[in-house]
């Protein structure tokens, strides 16, 4: 099996994708890659000690068929199942996610406020929406919109919801009615109204066990940096002062990276790439001497002086992330070139999140921590804001018209999960193999 002059640039689960759906048509495609393994996102670190950890919190809750069974064969079959249960954090307070349906328990007065307003505010008939802060006054009314989700918009997207669109929200922001409500504020968790559901993790090796099966179905060349795409020529050059032939070319580099990369890219989408907006992460690696025992996978954390937005427990995901006898809690702290620059170095997050930890109540002392490292990740999030649609428009008409197929989150540069990002994969592989037959496109 050769590669038929096929390319792939990006070792991430968009580039495994699309080299997966190469390999089924009888294609092994060369895939370059800057790190010095593949895996991308979702890769999973072993710091020797015998703690686990992915690049931020990563669960496989897909409905294809077709990811579940290649995720599965790519593990032998060895995955943990679970019911997914998420809750949060606000000012000392515990409640289920998503907390617009689990106010009991909270001050009297802030669930009054709360309810109050989302009666007035569901009595208003077609709402003028021209981003996601007025989405959420529209849904939810002032109070709740900020307290919780404007608060957390800042944390996570690093920005204000007034400087995003709503074209990114499907499921993830749960829309109740006034019942939902009512039985949320009067009993304790009455509802199961969260998008995910049940979950799968590999039994060992971190989530990067889903891809580790990926890697033979393309021939891989880490340390492989580009510094150069010619599309005249159908060459590529390498930090490392190697090229390579192609004819055809499928990336799921970060679309700002990858315009400036190919020659001759005209201004106006050099312009356009540099105006999408991502978030970056301090990922901070926390190992206790004891379990950590709570239901949860995760955590979503509201208060502004608390620095992570999101904790994940890594024991929850498979008892093999921790060693025996030991916890674990992986924080995500987010930052962004454009509205939040990060300040320090990675490391010096550490501290601030074990402080943090401590006033929450999930480590008792110092003494407890074993583990801590934090990782740097320059690509998080895809950020929604006005500039994203028009740059996109832009950058994706370039790339079409020169025929480099993308795929990926950053890619594709939308906030999708990893299924869909193998997904996209697939999608660019056939685009460039030129097989877009009906089937496939349903997958």
């Amino acid at each position: 099996m050769d590669d038929k002059g096929f390319a792939i640039l990006g070792g991430g689960m968009g580039g495994f994708g699309a080299a997966n759906q190469l390999h089924e048509l009888g294609i092994r495609p060369k895939l370059y890659d800057s790190r010095p393994r593949p895996g991308g996102l979702t890769s999973s670190f072993d710091f020797g000690d015998k703690f686990i950890f992915d690049e931020g919190v990563h669960i496989s809750f897909t409905k294809s068929e077709r990811v579940r069974e290649v995720f599965a064969r790519s593990v032998e079959g060895r995955f943990e199942t679970g019911n997914v249960y998420c809750n949060n954090y606000w000012k000392g307070h515990w409640i289920k996610h998503p907390a617009q349906v689990n106010l009991h328990g909270l001050p009297t007065d802030l669930v009054v406020d709360c309810i109050k307003d989302f009666v007035a505010a569901s009595q208003i008939k077609e709402p003028k929406i021209n981003n996601y802060e007025d989405w959420l006054l529209a849904t939810f009314g002032p109070t709740f919109a900020n307290t919780f989700p404007m608060v957390y918009t800042r944390k996570y997207h690093t920005t204000d919801a007034a400087n995003m669109t709503t074209d990114w929200l499907g499921p993830r922001l749960y829309r109740p009615d006034l019942d939902e409500v009512l039985r949320g504020a009067l009993a304790h968790e009455p509802l199961d109204v969260f998008y995910v559901n049940e979950f799968r993790y590999p039994t060992e090796g971190g989530f990067e066990g889903f891809m580790r099966g990926l890697f033979p179905k393309a021939d891989v060349h880490n340390n492989h940096e580009v510094t150069r795409i010619d599309m005249r020529e159908r060459r590529l050059q390498f930090r490392n002062g190697r090229s390579a032939s192609f004819t055809k070319l499928i990336s799921s580099i970060p679309l700002p990276k990858l315009v400036p990369l190919i020659a001759d890219a005209p201004r106006d989408v050099q312009d356009a790439a540099a105006r999408l907006a991502c978030s970056q992460a301090v990922v901070v690696n926390i190992g206790l001497n004891r379990p950590v025992v709570t239901k949860p996978q995760w955590s979503y954390f509201y208060d502004e002086d608390i620095p992570f937005a999101r904790i994940s427990y890594r024991a929850n995901l498979s008892p093999n992330a921790v060693p025996p006898g030991c916890g674990a809690f992986q924080a995500e702290i987010y930052f962004s070139d454009k509205y939040r620059p990060m300040t320090g170095k990675p490391e010096h997050w550490i501290e601030p999140t074990i402080d943090a930890m401590i006033r929450c109540g999930l480590v008792a002392d110092r003494g407890e921590v074993i583990h801590q490292s934090a990782i740097w990740i320059p690509f998080g999030n895809v950020i929604f804001d006005h500039d994203r649609r028009p740059a996109l428009e832009t950058v994706h008409g370039f790339l079409d018209d020169v025929g480099i197929a993308y795929c990926g989150r950053f890619g594709v540069w939308g906030y999708i999960w990893t299924d869909a990002a193998f997904l996209s994969g697939e999608k660019a592989a056939r685009r460039a193999a030129g097989r877009m037959d009906a089937d496939h496109e349903a997958a």
